[in-house]
């Protein structure tokens, strides 16, 4: 009736009021949603698409969004190429602020990852909540099965990092502090600070650099040792982690 029976003019109209609709909600937090994987053996991307609650999150269409956006989002490099590109006739961003209005809650991209190797394998954890992509360097017969269970290990253990020379150096400095902080307090003296800190920063990478874990599936290797004897010659050489 608004729009005197013009077709165009209706759908103009319930977008606009939709947009509308959705500013109220930009403020509110998207901290529910879903993760999305798309890709091949060699380019893989991961995007997780928030929402604001659970209910949301476990619908068919909103999976079906999701995975939809994923598909789109592997030709792009970052998530502003991304949001700015045209989807369905309208731009990512344009195409989130209509669903926030469809759907009654504030949608938005959280993770936005991209992972190109000669092998790139993934896992998606029950729910999907938590999503991970392995990049090896070669693709060997039992790549996938590596790549998946590396996966697997980086999603359950959620590393910082691939090894120690991923670390950023602000982490590092800030965990040789927080050692010695802790040595003092055990009374050891000032002059043997450094060197019990560096072997404290040894475990640290360990427990926290991805190929240096204890591999969860046998902890009696690293990680990087299972590889080495699942796929001799192949190593990791990324990962990325969206939860």
């Amino acid at each position: 009736k608004e729009s005197g029976g013009d077709i165009d003019k209706a759908i103009e109209i319930l977008r606009v009021k939709g947009i509308s609709k959705a500013s109220k909600k930009m403020s509110r937090d998207a901290k529910e949603g879903v993760v999305a994987v798309s890709g091949d053996e060699n380019k893989t991307s991961v995007i997780e698409v928030n929402c604001e609650t659970d209910f949301v999150a476990k619908n068919d269409s909103y999976l079906a969004l999701a995975q939809s956006l994923v598909d789109h989002a592997l030709e792009f490099d970052t998530l502003e190429a991304f949001l700015s590109s045209e989807f369905q006739g309208m731009t990512v961003a344009e195409k989130l602020t209509e669903q926030t209005g469809v759907i009654g809650e504030k949608i938005e991209i959280g993770a936005f990852k991209r992972l190109t190797a000669p092998f790139v394998g993934s896992y998606i954890h029950a729910g999907n909540k938590i999503a991970t992509l392995v990049g090896l360097s070669s693709p060997s017969d039992n790549a996938p099965e590596v790549a998946k269970n590396v996966a697997m290990q980086a999603a359950a253990m959620n590393p910082i990092a691939l090894n120690e020379e991923g670390v950023d150096a602000s982490v590092i400095e800030k965990e040789i502090e927080i050692a010695k902080d802790q040595l003092r307090q055990e009374g050891k003296p000032e002059a043997m600070l450094d060197n019990i800190a560096k072997g404290k920063i040894k475990r640290f990478f360990k427990d926290n650099t991805l190929v240096n874990q204890d591999y969860i599936k046998d902890g009696k290797q690293s990680v990087a040792a299972y590889v080495e004897s699942a796929a001799p010659a192949v190593t990791v050489t990324a990962f990325e982690r969206a939860a």
